[in-house]
């Protein structure tokens, strides 16, 4: 087996007349902590669900584990079942992943799905909850929860399953900074251990935590890579891809100078992008 996770070749996926994603080739290789990086709209939550075998493309293709990606691998339970364990995807909006009456009963879902014993279950979920320090919350709803915790629940939920690849869609979209910090904490020491972390994002101010290499995505398509330094240190490439932008300011004494500021976007679900 190569040490490539996922292989993209020549991937087209659209939705209706709307191109996502445009002849993407791109690989990754097992144990990498990657940033997709790219301003809304620009394929990256597109791409973690082909990667997820959420989607599946219209021209090209993906392979995961040296094995084709497609709806016709997804039919085959067994084949299913064991993607399912190595691959898990944590949505951008974490009301997409929460559907269960209480913290415990949505963490221990996906092992009773793949019939896990009764006391294991109950061993896994008290443990998952106290690395991310919410076992406090087990009883509670998952729906009144705050963000930053609704977040950690839903990391929970498939962390439980001990994943080989982790794939996260804005994981610090909407938080505030305390929950962002923990977000980014639990990023840094799990990405530390030997599994593949793929972060969809535009916080540029996390990815030289996060990540040992970024793609930067523009319409659908890789417009440029390097290791976090390389990006954050190409200015053209940041304000070409809308990462930044320059403001001009006019000071007293009527000199008018521009510089780049990062750009903070709003915090919006884009099913499209």
């Amino acid at each position: 087996m190569s040490d490539i996770i996922f292989d993209v070749q020549n991937v087209t996926f659209r939705y209706d007349e709307l191109t996502a994603l445009d002849d993407l080739s791109l690989s990754i290789k097992q144990n990498q902590r990657i940033a997709v990086l790219g301003a809304n709209g620009s394929g990256k939550s597109t791409f973690l669900r082909l990667l997820d075998g959420l989607y599946f493309p219209d021209k090209g293709t993906v392979s995961a584990f040296d094995e084709p990606l497609t709806e016709e691998s997804f039919q085959n339970e067994e084949y299913a079942f064991r993607f399912r364990r190595r691959v898990a995807l944590v949505f951008q909006n974490p009301d997409v992943q929460l559907f269960n009456p209480t913290v415990f009963d949505e963490v221990a879902f996906g092992p009773l799905q793949l019939r896990w014993e009764k006391d294991e279950i109950r061993r896994r979920v008290t443990e998952t909850l106290e690395t991310l320090e919410i076992a406090h919350l087990k009883d509670r709803s998952p729906h009144r929860l705050s963000g930053g915790e609704k977040k950690r629940v839903a990391l929970a939920s498939v962390l439980i399953l001990d994943p080989q690849v982790l794939l996260m869609d804005e994981p610090t979209a909407a938080l505030d900074p305390k929950s962002r910090g923990q977000v980014v904490d639990f990023l840094i020491n799990w990405g530390g251990t030997a599994k593949t972390v793929i972060t969809a994002t535009h916080d540029l101010d996390i990815i030289e935590d996060i990540a040992d290499f970024c793609f930067v995505f523009q319409n659908g398509r890789v417009a440029g890579f390097g290791t976090p330094a390389q990006i954050l240190n190409d200015q053209n490439l940041l304000e070409s891809t809308n990462l930044i932008h320059a403001h001009r300011h006019a000071h007293a004494n009527g000199k008018i100078h521009s510089h780049s500021h990062r750009h903070r976007f709003h915090d919006h679900d884009h099913d499209h992008e």
